[in-house]
């Protein structure tokens, strides 16, 4: 009787240690488990994605480098996509283009934006429609190929680029009775017209700071902020034609950008020559919050199997670190 009394207060403060060491754990558990909860998640930033103007192939030679070359290049390269110049392009006929959709896809990458060419600063009427007209057309090429977003230009007066310091100041003079007010409104109705048929195809309509009006950026960003309200209204950003310094005009704009288009040098420029800083470029579009893609312009003299390499490492490492 006297063991049996011994046993049972064993087995029973036995018991009484197990049950204390499982509310320790089952307190060590919960306390970690509220520190977990209560931690904050690691935030996710997706890289950015990097694509290649086929321009960085051809420079407006005589003879075209193919288009169908560019994507195979860029898929060995690691691109995530190929830019595609309307200038270019062998075809229009839908085959062609098919053929260029199928042959990116094939690839895995994407066919983010159809760069084209047009100009609003015109004082003929019937020249401004003639340009609305190309870019509807450019529209309907844009969709039959899956192309999301499409370069828009605000044009030219057409009076600077004999000057041999255009490409530093970027100064035109209007054309005798008009003045830059005039090409101001003359872009604005004349996007307004081409987004009536871009937001009904689900197409962006880029403008870009491609030398001309938009050489002026106070230019540049009224015409867009006029326009802004359109759903298919977009903001294209070219890190090489920025008239002075590049830099607080970058970072003025970006935050509003939808695509960029980063320029490189390679063998000296064709039309000039910029030391960029692209690691401080790349800063920049993080802290705005950029996330979309980034096209290469190699627009070096350097042969470009050499030198769209190069870019590209440079272009990563500037975005993505």
């Amino acid at each position: 009787m006297k063991e049996e009394t011994s046993l049972s207060r064993r087995t029973w403060l036995k018991n009484v240690a197990l049950a204390g060491a499982a509310t320790v754990l089952s307190s060590d558990l919960l306390a970690e488990e509220k520190v977990a909860n209560n931690s904050k998640p690691a935030k996710y930033e997706s890289p950015i994605r990097f694509a290649v103007s086929s321009y960085s192939y051809w420079h407006f030679e005589k003879v075209k480098y193919p288009i169908e070359r560019v994507i195979e290049n860029a898929s060995k390269l690691g691109f995530d996509g190929v830019e595609i110049l309307h200038r270019q392009m062998e075809s229009e006929e839908i085959p062609y283009m098919n053929k260029l959709k199928r042959l990116a896809f094939d690839a895995g990458l994407a066919l983010p934006m159809l760069s084209i060419h047009q100009s609003f600063v015109k004082p003929d009427i019937e020249a401004r429609k003639k340009d609305i007209e190309h870019t509807r057309h450019c529209i309907r090429l844009a969709v039959q190929m899956g192309i999301p977003c499409i370069r828009m230009n605000t044009g030219s007066w057409g009076t600077g680029r004999s000057n041999p310091d255009y490409y530093k100041t970027g100064i035109e003079t209007p054309l005798p009775g008009y003045t830059d007010e005039d090409a101001i409104k003359w872009c604005i109705d004349g996007l307004a017209e081409c987004l009536i048929d871009a937001e009904k195809a689900g197409v962006i309509l880029a403008i870009e700071n491609h030398w001309g009006l938009s050489s002026n950026i106070d230019y540049l960003e009224r015409i867009y902020l006029a326009l802004k309200d359109s759903p298919a209204m977009g903001l294209n950003l070219d890190t090489g034609n920025y008239v002075g310094d590049p830099y607080p005009q970058f970072e003025r704009l970006v935050g509003h950008a939808n695509i960029i288009q980063a320029k490189t040098y390679y063998g000296g420029g064709h039309y000039y020559d910029l030391d960029l800083d692209y690691p401080r470029i790349g800063k920049i579009a993080r802290e705005k919050g950029f996330k979309g893609y980034v096209s290469l312009e190699m627009e070096g003299k350097e042969n470009p199997d050499i030198a769209v390499p190069k870019s590209l490492e440079v272009l990563r490492k500037a975005f993505n670190g």
